[in-house]
This record gives C-alpha cells, structure tokens and sequence, in this order.
C-alpha cells in the first residue's frame, strides 16, 4: 500500500512539474483531409525564450514514434523556454510531396503565430528521428526561405536514399518506384543537397553501433558536408545504443546526450525578434571564397559580429555571378535571388561587378540596366530597404580575365552615377581593401582578414 502512495505522490509531483514548464497546450489540423496533426506545448510567458522546435518523429515512413521520438520531448524543451511541436505527418507510400508538404505547412503556422504564441520568427527550428530525420534535413536542404528552418536537430537521421547505404524501408516508402531513378535518388539523399549559408546549422546526435541507419553514409555524411561546405554543424557519436533511442531514460547515455543538445541549444546564436534585418548580396568574395569556415569567417559573418544581435545577416553570396544579365552566370536568374527577397530585408549592400569586368561579360549598357532593374525591385518590397551600393575591392592580378582596369574605369563610374539617381549611400570598397597581404594569392579574393576589413567598412556605413 505504501508503494502505491508513493507512485501516486511521484505522479502528482510530475504532472505539477509538467504543469510548471507547459502552460498551454493544444492541437491543430494540419492537412485539409485532417489526418496530418502538429501537437503544441507553449512554455510560460514569462519563461519563454522565443525559441521554436518543430519535430518530426520517426517510424521508416510507414508509421510514427509519436511518444519516445515526439510528446516525451515536450518537458525537456519547455523547461528551456522553447515552444514544442510535434508533427503527425502523413505517410508518403511513394509520394515525398505528401509529408513534405505536411512538414512546409506546420513551419509555416508555427511562424505565421509567432506573435501569438510569443515566437521569434527567426529561431524556428526543426528536429528529426531517423526517417523524420531524412523529412527534417529535407525540408533543410529544399525549402524556399519562408519555411526552412533556421536550425536542425537530427537524431541518427536517414540522409541517404542510396538504398545500398540507407535505410531501405525509408527509401521504398520516401521515393517509392522513383528509387530507381539517380536524379531522384541524388535529389533527395541530403548530404548532396546541402548549401552554404542556405542549409543551416544542425546538430546530429547518433549511436556508433546502429545497424539500421549506418552512420558513415547518413548521418556523418552529412555533418561531412556541412563541414565542407563552411555551415555551422556539430557531430556527437556514442559508443553504443543502436536505433531509435529517442528520449528512453535506459539509453546508456541518455543524460549526456541532454547536457550535450542543451549546451549546442544555449550557444546558438539567433537575432532578436525585432532585428533590422541585412542582406549581403554579392558574388564569391561575399560568399567568402577562399575562407575556410567562410559562415563564421567570410564578411557578412564578421559584419554580424560588430553589429551585433539587433541586426540580422544573412549571407546571399554566390561564387561566379554577376551583375548583367547577358553574363555568363547573371545573379537575378539564380535561387540566391528568390531567397533574398523573401527574407524581406531592411538594408541591403550589393556588391556585384568584378566578374562583370571579364571581357565575355563586360556590358556597360545591361550592368547599368540590370543593375537598375535590382535596385527598383528591392525598393518594392514590403520592407522598403535602405539600399547601399559597394564598390568591387581591388583585382591585385588579372585572373580569369577580370581586370582591375575595366573596374576602375567601367564598372565604379556606372554605380556612381546610378547612386546619384537613386539617391542611394556607397561604401568604397575599392579604396580600403589596399594591401595585397589581405588578398589570397589569386589576387582577387580576400582572407579572412579582408573579409574583416571589408566588414568594418560596411559595418560602419550602416551605423552611420
């Protein structure tokens, strides 16, 4: 009789503690056809952090670990300050677009309430169990910008849909009789799909004896690619513990692996809800090229730094591109773009032009058309922002056929006169990155020094 007293008192000091750190929770219809369901646990006002976790629980895509993978979740991350949602997503039986979509819509709730459910839109993650592990990275790797998440937890996660080195059942019931088909395979097996400054920062927690998702060619593979690409990753591998450990106490690591998922959540950076957000939209020495750990290294990633976490940076550089659109590799035509613009950004810096210089793309008449056209597009978005045009750092050498001269005398004169027109600030790049020690040895992009240099300058533009 005294055991069962004590159960019971152990209950009810449980359920006061859960009532503690969950303040509200509820449930809504995720899918017109009602099957697909988002389970929410809100933690206290005066708790919450404005954090967001939307989790999608495993099961091979042909059933869910609703409890160990999803609702025993809820405490750890409430206790945090950190929304929880638990998505019941619809299987696919061959169809990737079904739980997809069901993963695109719970994202885009969850940011659509922020303001309700005292959500910082800009620190809405998502996390994912083995085969929602693959659906969690998916929508990390494909999204468009308004529902990719800005971090990823990914517990032993399928990545890939080789079915020769995956899980088989995840990729007969992810692609069905598209798994024979390599462009759907590469397509969706996600360590090839990851970007830099795109795909964003993901923890991966795995067991080293599981022997239903091997690590090397899923989840390890995919940490290998976010290190390659620059991107934010951490790797924590077990040394025992297999499959589908979830949140289950008698997982011989099961408290580490807490303090460690804890501690990577504390020290993840995330703007305020109010951030004045920036766009850095450029070519590769935006990108940061020639940096390693160009997402913490490259100049929109030191630019964050000095101005600290009432701004918002975001890195839209991409490697080869180019102001004009008779180029070689026009910026306008590429997802870079698209994904700057829906960020809705309050400043903008374009620094597009030194691969405009290369004679095959050198166009004075469409640079400065096309330049315009960016210009009056950016100024219609709902944000209207502040528009600062930076001139292209020096070419030390002539290398692939960009030239210091045609950027002197071609490039800068046509963003000077279309500042004067619209009225818009310069930031003289030209004229402070000067010493060829900031310069890597191909003379056109900066070290990580440059790229400190080059974010002092436009740091200071925008403070001013």
């Amino acid at each position: 009789m005294e055991k069962v007293i004590s159960l019971m008192f152990m209950l009810a000091v449980s359920a006061s503690l859960w009532a503690q750190h969950t303040a509200r929770s509820f449930e809504w219809k995720n899918s017109a056809d009602g099957e697909s369901v988002v389970y929410a646990y809100l933690p206290a006002s005066s708790q919450a952090t404005g954090r967001a976790v939307v989790d999608c629980p495993g099961g091979g895509y042909t059933h869910l670990a609703m409890q160990k993978e999803g609702t025993d979740w809820a405490e750890y991350f409430n206790k945090k300050g950190i929304a929880y949602f638990v998505l019941k997503y619809r299987m696919p039986h061959g169809d990737r677009n079904i739980p997809l979509s069901d993963a695109y819509h719970a994202m885009k709730t969850v940011r659509d309430s922020a303001a309700v459910w005292n959500i910082n839109p800009s620190d809405v993650g998502i996390m994912g169990f083995s085969a929602g592990g693959h659906l969690a990275s998916t929508v990390s790797t494909h999204a468009d910008l308004p529902v990719r998440p800005n971090f990823s937890i990914l517990f032993y996660p399928v990545i890939s849909m080789d079915e020769k080195v995956t899980h088989k059942g995840s990729v007969n019931g992810f692609l069905g009789s598209g798994k024979t088909d390599p462009s759907l395979v590469r397509a969706f097996s996600n360590d090839k799909q990851v970007s830099s400054h795109a795909t964003p920062p993901a923890i991966i927690l795995l067991a080293n004896d599981d022997q239903a998702v091997y690590p090397p060619t899923n989840g390890v593979a995919y940490y290998t690619a976010m290190r390659g690409k620059g991107n934010q990753a951490s790797l924590y591998v077990y040394p025992e513990g297999g499959h589908g450990f979830g949140f289950n106490p008698s997982f011989p690591y099961h408290q580490q692996m807490l303090d460690d998922l804890a501690t990577w959540l504390r020290t993840l950076s995330a703007p305020q809800k109010d951030a004045i957000r920036v766009a850095c939209i450029g070519n590769s020495i935006t990108f940061g090229s020639c940096i390693d750990m160009n997402d913490v290294l490259g100049y929109p990633a030191q630019l964050q730094k000095l101005l600290g976490s009432g701004y918002f940076v975001r890195n839209f550089g991409i490697g080869a591109s180019c102001m004009a659109s008779t180029s070689e590799k026009p910026y306008m035509k590429l997802r870079a773009w698209k994904d700057a613009k829906d960020f809705n950004p309050n400043l903008v810096v374009i620094k597009l032009g030194t691969n405009d210089s290369k004679p095959q793309n050198w166009n004075p008449d469409d640079y400065r058309r096309t330049y315009q056209a960016m210009i009056d597009t950016l100024k219609s978005l709902p944000a209207h922002p502040k528009i600062y045009l930076a001139y292209p750092i020096k070419a030390f050498k002539v290398q692939w056929g960009i030239n210091d001269s045609t950027i002197v005398n071609g490039v800068i004169p046509i963003i000077q006169k279309l500042a004067k027109k619209n009225k818009l600030p310069v930031i003289d790049l030209h004229a402070v990155v000067t010493d060829p020690n900031l310069i890597v040895a191909d003379g056109i992009h900066p070290n990580a020094k440059g790229a400190a240099v080059i974010a002092k300058a436009v740091g200071e533009a925008i403070k001013k």
